[in-house]
């Protein structure tokens, strides 16, 4: 969860992310596809203004011959002009027929450029095959600036806002197994072979396994094994909480090991409010995070009904407004409701980016309305542009496009009250949330059974803590 306040879920982008690719192209003009070849593009667009906030064109390939064609094989090119040499893009796929998920999207550089094409979106796909006679269907696409700000389209080669029904465009570049099969390139803009789409690391490079085997919040083996407890001030939360390094604990639990505990305490007002979190550095990217959790329902003392947030997740910290490099991927339990919600729900939630004043989220999000109380294992899997949530061993939520994250994240447990969700009571009530272990490895997805199989192995020969994953 981010150190600032949420206050709202909303859900304002989807499609797939892939990020700025640096691909040049030489000079050279692109001749025309001949009549003998299969493959025609149909095109339209669903924002015709000389300006926008992203730039939308909708695609359907038809394929026009007598045999069958492999989509993996298929590149499709829109050529624009940048708003400035140094500008970035960023790619979505809104919807598509043939699914989002099997759709990819890279960005090239012309060079030299013309006065309407220095960049070009190149279009893949990870499957499928084109029957003959068949056609993809839409192909609702989408990029935008990486900075959020307005571009302009109007000068751009394979724009035109008269076309807001499909229809053939030429203007508009297929490409099949490496050579031009449909339209015209810009003159100097070449025809080189398509990028290919990188392949996700796989194969593990290393563990994190703690059995949170400490003595206390002062315990020197905590930053040893690259641990915070925090203690500075700041979101999330009520506004003027503390973060008292005392709120971090390792009591023992029913099954003869130590937890980490995180506790929340409050009398209703800000002063006599506190929080906890217990973090680790960042040096975590793509692999399987797993821990298991005991949330609560109930404070262990007190009157009962604060909104709180009882978490576990991974975050790349935000260095501005709608940084494109910011990330996060929440399991967040909330007993009492918050956030327009009355009852117990459980969120799974990936972020691409927000901006805090005014409020902009853009995150996609799953929920359950259910009360979680009790021991739990969360299952994170983060590996070739998808995102995986599993609880208990049952997948609850699966994400990926613009949310899949970019750059390193630490991984995060805290405990906080929602601002505005304390209960009208001057009476100090005391929460607390369990967790037994963490584990992850690196650049490896390990199902769920797996996980518990490889903690299994961990405490049998008595191994409290492993670090192999090398620091960034």
């Amino acid at each position: 969860m981010r150190t600032t306040m949420r206050t709202s879920r909303k859900l304002l982008l989807g499609g797939v992310l892939t990020t700025l690719l640096a691909a040049t192209i030489g000079v050279g003009a692109a001749a025309p596809a001949g009549a003998a070849q299969s493959l025609r593009l149909r095109y339209k667009t669903s924002a015709t203004g000389a300006t926008a906030d992203q730039v939308e064109p909708w695609f359907t390939l038809v394929n026009d011959g007598a045999t069958a064609v492999p989509l993996s094989g298929v590149r499709i090119r829109y050529y624009f002009r940048a708003d400035s040499p140094s500008q970035q893009y960023r790619f979505a796929c809104s919807w598509a027929v043939v699914s989002c998920s099997t759709v990819t999207g890279t960005f090239g550089t012309i060079s030299p450029g013309t006065a309407t094409a220095d960049r070009y979106l190149e279009v893949g796909f990870t499957s499928g095959t084109l029957a003959p006679g068949a056609q993809t269907g839409d192909l609702q696409l989408r990029f935008y600036r990486a900075d959020w700000q307005t571009t302009r389209q109007s000068d751009d080669y394979s724009f035109d806002a008269a076309h807001t029904a499909y229809g053939d465009w030429a203007k508009v570049t297929v490409h099949q197994n490496g050579a031009l099969v449909w339209g015209t390139a810009p003159t100097g803009a070449g025809d080189p072979t398509p990028t290919p789409t990188p392949t996700p690391p796989t194969g593990n490079a290393g563990v994190v396994f703690d059995d949170f085997t400490y003595t206390g919040a002062d315990d020197p083996a905590i930053a040893a094994h690259k641990w915070t407890v925090r203690t500075n001030a700041g979101g999330p939360g009520v506004p003027g909480a503390s973060w008292p390094k005392g709120n971090v604990s390792f009591p023992s639990i029913a099954t003869g090991n130590q937890a980490l505990q995180l506790k929340a305490v409050s009398d209703g007002t800000a002063g006599g409010t506190q929080q906890a979190e217990f973090l680790h550095q960042r040096k975590f990217l793509e692999g399987t995070y797993a821990a298991r959790v005991k949330f609560a329902d109930a404070p262990v003392s007190g009157p009962d009904g604060d909104a709180l947030v009882e978490t576990f997740f991974t975050i790349t910290p935000l260095a501005a407004d709608l940084d494109p490099d910011y990330s996060e991927q929440d399991f967040e339990y909330l007993p009492n409701g918050g956030w327009g919600e009355t009852g117990s729900i459980l969120y799974t939630t990936s972020w691409e980016t927000y901006r805090n004043d005014p409020w902009l989220a853009v995150n996609v999000h799953n929920e359950v309305r259910a009360s979680y109380a009790g021991w739990h294992d969360l299952v994170l899997q983060v590996s070739g542009g998808q995102i995986k949530y599993y609880v208990d061993g049952a997948l609850f939520a699966q994400h990926g496009d613009i949310y899949y994250p970019e750059t390193v994240q630490s991984v995060n447990f805290n405990l906080w009250f929602i601002s505005g969700g304390l209960v009208g009571s001057a009476t100090q009530r005391t929460y607390v949330q369990q967790v037994d272990w963490f584990y992850h490895a690196k650049n490896e997805v390990v199902a769920p059974s797996e996980v518990t199989g490889r903690v299994g192995a961990y405490r049998a020969a008595a191994t409290r803590w492993v670090d192999t994953v090398p620091a960034p």
